[in-house]
């Protein structure tokens, strides 16, 4: 069937944020999507609040809506726009919840607006727990035994005549990656589950299920298309038994232990489930978990859209299915379609792969101190990398190199424990974790047996038998023969390590005795014909498929998985550079390990390396390729890390030197180029033990900000306020040593923070932006809201900047991007850091100028002149855009959500509008802090803010909010004239206290700030109440003056909605003005 030429117009509705649950698979998907609509002819209206995304380029849509992705935000869109189409299926849970809501609300039926990809009907079936159990009675297939509750009676009377024993599995309605649900043992747990996911489903609704602990779990990534065409495009497998979250699991393509009639149930099964749903044009993702012991088969759940696994499963394959899904969605069929690697098989062909992929999930618990670690229906991974190899065994040590947390594989490197005793291992074993892959070794190490291990862990036999001969490997990986260790994926930093013997040496054995990698094509068919596109991975002892050129090439370094303090936007800097050069001519060539980004797409470059970011590895891809130049200042640390090891192996590094970007953390020289430009720095020195931390201390005064040197993501930076707490963080914090200082700085309380972003060429500097921090100094910039332009900067100050900048720039002979961190206190600038390379800024900034930042200093990075490029001075906006960060928080019940040096977001958002207050608000809304319109506000502030917090209250109260205080705080405001009444702290004993009045829903909006020591467990009671209740709320007074300010703009005001290209129509004509 041709597409539909009915439609004209069609809006498709982004993911918004990245969160945990809901990452940046959906920004690769969404691209896809309009990239193939815009194909077809299609007029694409998008709406994304996330600007980190190459899904807002103003390129992929011709219209660009950066607002907040709810009903009433997507309705002035619809209404301006007149679309005739909407494709929800491509934006995660987000879209499709909003997509929903506007149709139960009449508004889709109202602008005369279809559903395309599926309908609300299938979505509904699909996604409702009641609907889809239904429907798969219907069609005889097998459910566990189950209830829908949405109540806590309801509940209760499932858990005692529906599935009766514990433990009992609970998962809320029309929530992302298993939020709100959970496992629950007993009566207390199953209280605190279920009621936490009445209140996190949309529709206060929860599934209550029997355990299917220790069952096999499937996954299915299938796709159908108005002629009833389906096809299973992957099957994934967990090696991580249910109980798990599928995000949280190690997961492996296609499945390892399915036997063929296996396989063959769960794909009909597949089938028959799409088709009854209903989804008519597009993918689903539908899980079955499979008992291995009678082989029961029953369904868990179906998602009727692409979903996390669906990047996961086009990558893997090579079958891009974001694309195709929106194909189908605007009416071609399968066999209309050609496969994008082929070239010639249509897409109605399945996939089939000669190789086999493993994906492990990334966490960043670290980031969590008080966090519950275990993994369980809930997901709390972060990121995941992919790997690919000819067997199980080399795609998982591949991936687990590719972890970015200091391991070099399957254990056998110096993270190894130290004598373990028997009892910790089981302990480990026993329950699911992030580490209990290393610990499945370490037993081996130790003589446990298969059994014994799969006795406590319920992992298949087959897997656990795989990593037996891996552990069995490693023992005598000293006398391996080099192409047998190289086959079962051994880094040569492991097998270093069992020689007692350098990298390089290894390197130089292997080669001399020609045991170096060959590469491989993803082909989606099993090598039956030919691959068109340049997509590679390695292998060891087989046919090399690499392909040369004589075009002059440029490798990218990604920055591997997305984790908190490196997430998407470093990954929207080398899709833009490759970009950038492929319109130069280049030859770009792309080395990621991330399944979810654009970057790794196999259209983005040239060619693409799907390998771990290692020395080793990246050596072996610039031996094939021999690059002209290569980028390792737009992926984060994690090629930077690289960077001066690669350039003393003769890889030419283009851009900004390693050399430069180490000098900008060395401090004494940094001090000494500070000094010669005339920039004041706060007081600092480096300690590489705990005395001379406290020396330091000492000689320039407390409160003092503590780093180790070389991080991103401000790891392991802390205030500290005392000798007491800075010997225990050096001791419990931080390795420090000669060659990693920690650096110990004054810390600048009360400052205004700043972030400067600059684009130099070696012979003209031009600063992209100035942006304003709205919470103070000593929040981490990557949790901190930021507006463009600055509104409380003062002239001097601002030209004090851009000279500071551009200074700074040229003394560091940058060439590409820089970004500077300043602190303004009484009109003094002080500089934080400074880092000649690519920031996570650089996608907002850009969104906010309206000028690819990246993609001109990719340019200029290869050789091209800011004058030639066309920019050479600052564009400042005549409206504002706020950058706000998303927080985690619900992911881990019960820990202090207040804000300091370490970074703990796992994205951001961004609200423009001409109004500062009303961009506030936007980015408040996007980033599920909502402010409220009306209601009781409670404020409790320690002594040191009831100055500052008085007019915030008199702007709150004038704004037609009443107030509610604790007793300090309403003191100090009723003495000031402010009305307000009692709250009782918890202490206090006095019920209902301020905890039950937020459960309750009696409280709007939050604004507490810590206090002192002893009123912190009341606070965190308070802060953790306002998380789990859904209630906007602020730890500090900047970001609480602002949400005032916008809250009384707001009262009466009207707000609007624009495209990002009219933005920066606006901004372009100011600038050529």
């Amino acid at each position: 069937m041709p597409k539909d030429t009915s439609i004209k117009k069609i809006l498709v509705i982004g993911s918004g944020p990245i969160i945990i649950g809901q990452g940046c698979e959906f920004d690769y998907s969404g691209t896809q999507a309009c990239k193939a609509l815009k194909q077809e002819g299609y007029e694409v209206v998008l709406v994304n609040s996330n600007p980190a995304t190459i899904m807002t380029d103003p390129e992929t849509a011709p219209r660009t809506y950066v607002e907040p992705i709810t009903p009433e935000y997507v309705e002035k869109i619809i209404a301006r726009e007149r679309p005739d189409a909407m494709l929800p299926t491509l934006g995660g849970q987000t879209a499709l919840n909003c997509a929903m809501a506007l149709h139960k609300a009449g508004t889709l039926e109202k602008y005369g607006v279809r559903m395309i990809g599926a309908d609300a009907e299938a979505i509904d079936k699909g996604e409702d727990r009641q609907s889809f159990k239904d429907a798969m009675m219907r069609i005889g297939l097998d459910l566990p035994a189950s209830g829908v509750a949405h109540n806590m009676a309801e509940a209760w009377d499932i858990a005692k005549n529906v599935v009766g024993n514990y433990p009992m599995i609970i998962r809320p309605a029309f929530t992302l990656g298993g939020t709100g649900g959970g496992v629950a043992y007993n009566k207390t747990e199953f209280e605190e589950i279920v009621s936490r996911g009445l209140d996190l489903s949309p529709v206060h609704e929860v599934l209550i299920e029997e355990s299917l602990l220790g069952w096999k779990e499937i996954e299915m990534e299938v796709m159908r298309d108005s002629a009833d065409n389906c096809i299973a495009i992957c099957s994934i497998e967990n090696l991580d038994p249910m109980g798990i979250h599928t995000g949280d699991s190690i997961t492996v393509a296609p499945a390892m232990t399915l036997t063929a009639r296996e396989y063959a149930l769960v794909r009909q099964a597949s089938f028959d489930i799409i088709r009854e749903i209903g989804v008519k044009s597009g993918g689903s993702n539908i899980q079955f978990a499979m008992c291995p012991r009678t082989g029961r088969l029953v369904v868990i759940e179906m998602n009727p859209r692409v979903s996390r696994s669906s990047a996961l499963a086009s990558k893997a394959t090579g079958f891009p299915i974001a694309k195709f899904a929106a194909k189908l969605a605007i009416g071609y069929t399968l066999d209309e379609l050609r496969n994008d690697i082929t070239k010639v098989t249509p897409a109605s062909f399945e996939p089939t792969i000669d190789y086999v992929v493993v994906k492990v999930p990334r966490f960043t618990f670290e980031k969590f101190k008080k966090a519950d670690e275990r993994l369980t229906t809930a997901m709390k991974s972060v990121g995941e990398v992919m790997s690919i190899g000819r067997t199980f065994k080399e795609s998982l040590q591949k991936a687990l190199r590719s972890l970015e947390t200091g391991r070099w594989g399957f254990g056998f490197d110096l993270k190894d424990p130290k004598n373990p005793t028997r009892d910790e291992i089981a302990a480990k074993l026993a329950v699911p974790n992030a580490d209990r892959i290393f610990w499945i070794q370490t037993a081996y190490v130790n003589g446990w047996t298969l059994e014994e291990i799969q006795d406590l862990t319920d992992i298949d036999p087959w897997f656990l038998d795989q990593l037996k001969q891996l552990a069995e490997a490693g023992m005598k990986l000293k006398e391996l023969d080099l192409l047998e260790a190289k086959k079962m994926g051994f880094s040569d930093r492991q097998i270093a390590l069992a020689r007692g013997c350098t990298e390089d040496e290894v390197r130089a054995a292997r080669k001399a005795q020609g045991v170096v990698p060959c590469y491989r094509l993803v082909d989606s068919c099993a090598a039956e014909f030919e691959a068109i596109t340049p997509y590679f991975y390695s292998s060891y002892g087989e046919e090399n498929e690499a392909r040369q050129t004589d075009k002059k090439k440029i490798m990218i370094l990604g920055g591997g998985p997305n984790r908190i303090g490196q997430g998407i936007e470093f990954d929207y800097c080398c899709s833009h550079a490759s970009f950038a050069l492929k319109e130069l001519g280049y030859e770009t060539i792309m080395v990621n390990s991330n399944p979810e980004t654009v970057s790794t797409d196999f259209d983005t470059s040239d060619k693409l390396y799907f390998e771990p970011l290692t020395l080793e590895d990246v050596l072996n891809i610039c031996d094939q390729e021999k690059p002209d130049g290569v980028i390792v200042q737009f992926g984060g640390q994690t090629p930077l890390n690289l960077a001066a090891a690669l350039q003393e192996r003769g890889v030419p590094i283009i851009g900004t030197s390693p050399r430069s970007i180490e000098l900008a953390e060395d401090r004494k020289y940094f001090s000494a180029l500070l000094d010669e430009i005339g920039l004041k720095q706060a007081e600092a020195g480096t300690a590489t033990n705990e005395d001379e931390a406290v020396e330091v201390a000492s000689r320039i005064g407390y409160p003092v900000l503590v780093r180790p040197s070389f991080v991103l993501g401000g790891r392991a930076m802390m205030i500290v306020y005392d000798e007491k707490e800075l010997r225990t963080y050096m001791r419990e914090a931080v390795d420090a040593s000669p060659e990693r200082p920690v650096l110990v700085d004054r810390f600048l309380e009360h400052a205004m923070e700043i972030d400067v972003d600059v684009i130099a060429d070696g012979e003209t500097s031009v600063v992209g932006a100035i942006m304003q921090h709205v919470e103070p100094a000593g929040i981490h910039s990557g949790d901190s809201a930021c507006m463009i332009p600055p509104n409380r900067v003062s002239v001097g100050m601002h030209k004090e900047m851009m000279r500071a900048a551009k200074e700074l720039a040229a003394k560091l002979n940058v060439k590409g991007l820089m970004n500077c961190q300043f602190a303004i206190k009484d009109e003094q600038l002080y500089v934080i850091e400074v880092n000649p390379r690519a920031s996570r800024t650089v996608p907002f900034v850009s969104k906010s100028i309206g000028v690819p930042l990246a993609k001109l200093a990719a340019k200029v990075m290869s050789g091209c002149k800011l004058k030639d490029l066309g920019f050479t001075k600052e564009v400042v906006p005549p409206y504002y855009t706020v950058k706000e960060a998303v927080f985690p928080w619900n992911r881990f019940p019960g820990i202090d959500v207040v804000l300091g040096p370490e970074m703990h977001s796992t994205g951001e958002v961004m609200g423009i509008d001409a109004d500062p207050e009303v961009a506030y608000l936007k980015s408040q809304i996007s980033a599920f802090n909502a402010l409220p319109k009306e209601g009781l506000v409670f404020i409790s502030v320690s002594d040191r803010d009831k100055s500052i917090v008085t007019e915030i209250a008199r702007t709150i109260a004038k704004a037609g909010f009443d107030i509610c205080a604790t007793k300090g705080t309403m003191i100090h405001l009723l003495q000031n004239g402010i009305e307000c009444e009692r709250a009782y702290k918890v202490h206090e004993r006095r019920r209902p206290d301020i905890v039950d009045r937020i459960k309750n829903g009696d409280i709007v909006f939050v604004i507490n700030t810590p206090g002192s020591h002893d009123a912190r467990e009341d606070e965190v009671a308070i802060r953790a109440a306002a998380v789990s209740s859904n209630i906007s709320y602020t730890t500090d007074l900047s970001s609480a003056r602002a949400c005032a300010a916008a809250m009384l703009h707001a009262k009466n005001k009207e707000t609007h909605v624009r495209t990002l290209q009219e933005y920066h129509a606006e901004a372009m004509a100011e600038y050529q003005n």
